[in-house]
């Protein structure tokens, strides 16, 4: 096979990538269980996928881009004070879990220990947890607490994936400074999953490639 084979076998396999991601996330997603206890965590059943980040990251309106929901995961008016785990269903495939928001300065300390606690518990023990998506604010600095849910999500041997938010406020230049200091850090991290997307809410760029990468975790359709 010569390069041009090469390239043409790569786009069909990325196209089929997309493809499967648009119609995994083009299912019912729906709501179907909260907690804040482990010993109430609902029973283990398809693979699920974890969403992370500090407060204010865009968790809440990412995993509403990605699919396609106004409303279906919500922001709190207060943020680091949401502290649940909540479950979505997608297409009865895979299930998305948004975890609380973690670092804000004016969050309860036992909103912050809830990390080391209630949230590590889940990451080490969860039999269907088949990745985590951490969010990192593309306009921002790498803060303290970024690093140290790293360092959580090693410790629980978790694969997690690294996904910058909020792109479309970042000028390229800066852009790329970013990604390449994100791709370094994923480097120092044995957990971490190399392969990082950048993303926007607003402009849904990295939303397709985000679809697809979780759809290749997803049950067969």
């Amino acid at each position: 096979m010569d390069d041009l084979q090469k390239a043409a076998a790569l786009a069909a396999e990325q196209a089929a990538a997309i493809e499967a991601g648009r119609l995994l996330f083009a299912a019912e997603c729906q709501f179907f269980f909260a907690t804040q206890q482990l010993d109430q965590l609902p029973p283990p059943g398809g693979p699920e996928v974890a969403f992370a980040g500090r407060s204010n990251v865009g968790k809440s309106s990412l995993i509403n881009a990605l699919t396609g929901r106004k409303a279906l995961a919500r922001a709190s008016s207060q943020p680091g004070r949401t502290r649940q785990l909540n479950f979505f269903d997608l297409g009865g495939r895979l299930v998305l879990v948004d975890m609380p928001g973690y670092g804000y300065a004016q969050a309860a300390k036992d909103v912050k220990e809830d990390w080391q606690g209630l949230m590590f518990e889940y990451l080490r023990g969860r039999p269907t947890l088949r990745r985590v998506v951490l969010l990192l604010d593309a306009r921002i600095e790498i803060k303290p607490s970024d690093l140290a849910v790293m360092d959580l999500l090693d410790r629980a041997a978790v694969t997690y994936q690294l996904v910058l938010t909020k792109a479309d406020s970042v000028k390229p230049a800066a852009l790329g400074a970013k990604r390449a200091e994100v791709a370094a850090l994923a480097r120092k991290h044995p957990a971490a999953y190399m392969d990082m997307i950048t993303t926007s809410s607003e402009t849904g760029l990295g939303i397709a490639e985000l679809r697809a990468a979780l759809a290749a975790l997803a049950e067969p359709a």
